[in-house]
């Protein structure tokens, strides 16, 4: 852990950072953005019984709601202004670019360079407030029939509270989606990942706390505790060096007549990751597998018979969940990755500017190529996320640990701080050729 501390000092320099100031700036913005964020976390909705509120949740802590006030950093346990948190907005990103690929209109935008990316990014947010819109009246309705021993979550529900209810939620989801557009903009990292990094982040320690009082109450072992612990940092080693691991496909350039000089040909390399897919796989297939759960538990009586028996056979644990889940992960690996890498049109574009993979033919063969390449990559992918998913995934079923150990949340923490870390160390490279720049400027004045 030591030298781990020492190297990520190493990358950031910190005495580095205190000398560039346009970078303390950002940073400074988007600490204080995140703050403002946690404190509207803690912003309840009117008309909420937060006692029931709470008896209710308790009772849904395995279901998908806990999975999503996971990633909600607690807002949706405490049913604040930022329930649904950045979540709407995500979904309709993956909406948009599932339409782009078999949308020829969207096709066509996506090629159209900055202009076509504004005009999507207008279509994504168009579809955040139609999905935050829904979701919200969702949760509204869904709150007036929540009940518990202490009586109903709405104090006075009707057609006034599901309006203030969707109001107020699609107002938080919009801000935060445009807080995020802030932190990106004028601050270091994605500015929507680091909201849901944030929400993990700050809930961890209660996470610690529940986790140590469970060890207690069951009488674990000594042992316990340490071995999770280091358990955790394997698997955040893993996530480290699985999510850094590319392979590289050399890419060259023939030589070019320029003026009266031939110039030499150029090589570079197209970089393809192990993990395309990122964590869009486990978040979908938790999803899907986790709805009959929620489903049966907001029913007083359990649902339907039908809807008992899916919900027991596919709890924590259970051969058939754990079956499905590696499953859902594999499918959504591949197919996600089809949608965000078009072979066919990256094997254009290095036809277009001249670029070839040596000892393969430009164009078609070339596509192939690349997508043979990027299956197998994708068939690693998928077993270390099924893998890295799996294993807490055992840990939640048999000792009723908190979702903040499972693997979503490790690759959402681990991938967030790795993107940050190295735009941080981008922001100081630049500041360095800028000093650089300067002293030779004033070097040539003296003279």
């Amino acid at each position: 852990m030591a030298s781990a501390a020492e190297q990520l000092a190493a990358n950031l320099n910190f005495g580095a950072i205190a000398k560039a100031t346009e970078l303390k700036k950002r940073i400074w913005f988007t600490l204080g953005a995140l703050v403002i964020y946690r404190l509207g976390t803690y912003v309840p909705l009117p008309g909420i019984d937060p006692v029931v509120l709470k008896q209710v949740f308790q009772q849904n802590a395995g279901g998908i709601l806990g999975m999503f006030n996971m990633l909600a950093g607690g807002a949706l346990e405490r049913m604040t202004i930022f329930a649904l948190n950045i979540m709407p907005y995500i979904s309709a990103s993956i909406i948009i670019q599932l339409l782009t690929a078999v949308s020829p209109t969207l096709g066509q935008l996506k090629k159209e360079g900055e202009a076509g990316r504004k005009k999507i990014n207008q279509y994504t947010r168009y579809g955040t407030v139609l999905l935050t819109a829904v979701q919200a009246y969702g949760i509204a309705v869904g709150l007036e029939a929540m009940t518990a021993g202490a009586g109903s979550a709405v104090i006075d529900p009707g057609v006034f509270f599901r309006a203030t209810t969707v109001i107020t939620l699609v107002g938080g989801t919009m801000f935060l989606m445009w807080l995020g557009e802030q932190i990106t903009a004028r601050g270091v990292g994605n500015g929507i990942s680091l909201i849901i990094f944030a929400g993990i982040v700050a809930e961890l320690p209660r996470a610690l706390v529940g986790t140590f009082d469970l060890s207690v109450a069951q009488n674990w072992s000594i042992f316990a505790i340490p071995g999770l612990l280091l358990l955790v940092t394997v698997v955040i080693a893993i996530i480290v060096f699985m999510e850094r691991a590319q392979r590289r496909i050399l890419i060259q350039y023939p030589k070019r007549q320029v003026g009266m000089k031939m110039t030499q040909g150029e090589s570079s390399h197209l970089p393809l990751k192990l993990n395309t897919a990122g964590v869009i796989p486990p978040i979908f297939a938790s999803s899907l597998l986790l709805m009959p759960i929620t489903l049966a538990n907001f029913s007083a009586q359990g649902g339907p018979e039908w809807l008992t028996t899916v919900t027991a056979i596919l709890g924590h644990g259970q051969p058939l969940y754990m079956a499905l889940y590696v499953a859902g992960i594999i499918f959504f690996c591949f197919f996600y990755t089809a949608i965000v890498f078009n072979p066919e049109d990256t094997a254009e574009n290095l036809k277009k500017y001249g670029g070839f993979i040596p000892g393969i033919r430009p164009g078609k063969n070339t596509a192939q190529y690349l997508d043979y390449v990027l299956t197998r990559l994708t068939a690693v992918g998928s077993v270390y996320l099924a893998l890295i998913c799996l294993m807490p995934e055992i840990l939640i079923s048999q000792y009723a640990l908190p979702f903040y150990f499972g693997g979503t949340s490790l690759l959402i923490v681990v991938n967030v701080t790795m993107d940050t870390v190295s735009q941080i160390h981008s922001h100081l490279m630049a500041h360095q050729y800028e000093g650089l720049i300067k002293k030779a400027k004033l070097r040539g004045g003296r003279r």
